[in-house]
């Protein structure tokens, strides 16, 4: 009956801050390397190289292919131990900070995650979501260390595209249904442990966040404006959720997720999208009351959020296609299993169809 609750060493936030990145993590390495795939580069490298030499340290970068593959943390790990590299710098998506992540374990030295877009709660945790070179999720590696440094600046995230604001959004409003079932069913956190109240309650204020806060930080993210609503929920998408998920616990919502990733026609969709139909499929696996489920749907479509299986690529799923979903977000491994009940692939496809019926209904009667 472990309770662990685990953290990134230290969390800077800010409007300008990648400018200032040397200032912050001076103290972890000699030799850097930024690893961020092209467009990434053109919006940060100078800045973030000359703050880093400015500091005192050596700088050089590498182009990120776009899928946090084994083969691409190989080919990326290759180079860091050519150059001597002692301090990976990781920006831009999930994917990006994964494969850093990975490459900072393989090296066994220091690590700064800087996210470019708040679009998944990836950069303060202590593991990666490894896909195949084809998209498919394969499987999560868990480390020992957490980022040594979380450095996020909003400017770059209000500049960044707003569907990607909303995926994170998605992702963090999914952190507390799911530290809540770990935690009604005593399961496992990621870190290791039983949930523990402060992941538990972390999980809530991110929710808590996100709906006082959603709405306005869209509309000003639609403007690159950065207000306070736009820190609250890159905070929220980016810290709060990182720690919620981890030490709170992952249930149905993110197993669906995985197991939406094996039908090719998902791939366009982003992580917070998919796991949005996850949300909705777990309120509905959860037994929720209609007028619970439908609201959560009508702030999902308020904030331009993805609701059915249309919605992310499956015009006409076949019941082949709803099993090889179902049957994957069920495999023993899976976080399906923090459920308080126990849950079985017709369960997931039956709550798949009817999350995609009552949605349908939502957005029809608006």
């Amino acid at each position: 009956m472990t309770q662990i609750f685990k953290s990134p060493a230290a969390y800077v936030q800010g409007r300008g801050v990648a400018g200032e990145i040397g200032t912050h993590a001076a103290e972890l390495g000699e030799e850097a390397m930024l690893i961020a795939d092209e467009i990434v580069l053109d919006i940060l490298e100078d800045r973030v190289l000359a703050s880093l030499e400015d500091a005192g340290l050596g700088a050089t970068s590498v182009e990120f292919n776009g899928e946090a593959s084994e083969t691409e943390i190989e080919r990326i790990t290759d180079l860091a131990e050519d150059r001597g590299v002692d301090l990976v710098v990781g920006a831009g998506g999930g994917k990006a900070l994964d494969t850093a992540k990975a490459v900072r374990t393989n090296l066994n030295e220091s690590m700064v995650s800087m996210p470019t877009v708040a679009s998944t709660d990836a950069p303060t945790s202590a593991l990666s979501v490894i896909y195949s070179e084809h998209g498919e999720f394969q499987e999560y590696w868990f480390y020992e260390d957490h980022p040594d440094l979380v450095l996020v600046d909003t400017a770059v995230i209000a500049g960044a595209p707003t569907r990607f604001f909303r995926s994170g959004i998605a992702d963090g409003l999914a952190t507390w249904f799911e530290a809540d079932a770990a935690s009604q069913s005593d399961g496992d956190n990621v870190v290791g442990g039983k949930p523990t109240r402060a992941g538990h309650q972390l999980a809530r204020l991110c929710y808590d966040t996100l709906r006082d806060h959603g709405l306005a930080a869209v509309d000003a993210v639609e403007r690159g404006a950065v207000t306070e609503s736009v820190e609250a929920v890159t905070e929220a998408n980016t810290l709060l959720s990182g720690l919620g998920f981890e030490s709170g616990g992952l249930a149905a919502a993110h197993s669906i997720h995985n197991g939406l990733t094996q039908l090719e026609a998902t791939h366009g969709a982003t992580h917070g999208e998919k796991v949005n139909i996850g949300t909705i499929s777990q309120l509905v696996l959860e037994g929720r009351d209609d007028a619970f489920i439908e609201e959560y749907v009508e702030f999902s479509l308020d904030l331009g959020l993805p609701v059915t299986l249309s919605d992310i690529g499956l015009d006409d799923p076949s019941d082949g296609d709803l099993t090889v979903v179902a049957e994957a977000a069920c495999v023993d491994e899976e976080t399906i299993h923090n459920q308080p009940f126990a849950v079985s692939p017709p369960m997931v496809r039956d709550a798949l169809l009817t999350a995609d019926e009552l949605s349908r209904r939502v957005r029809e009667n608006r």
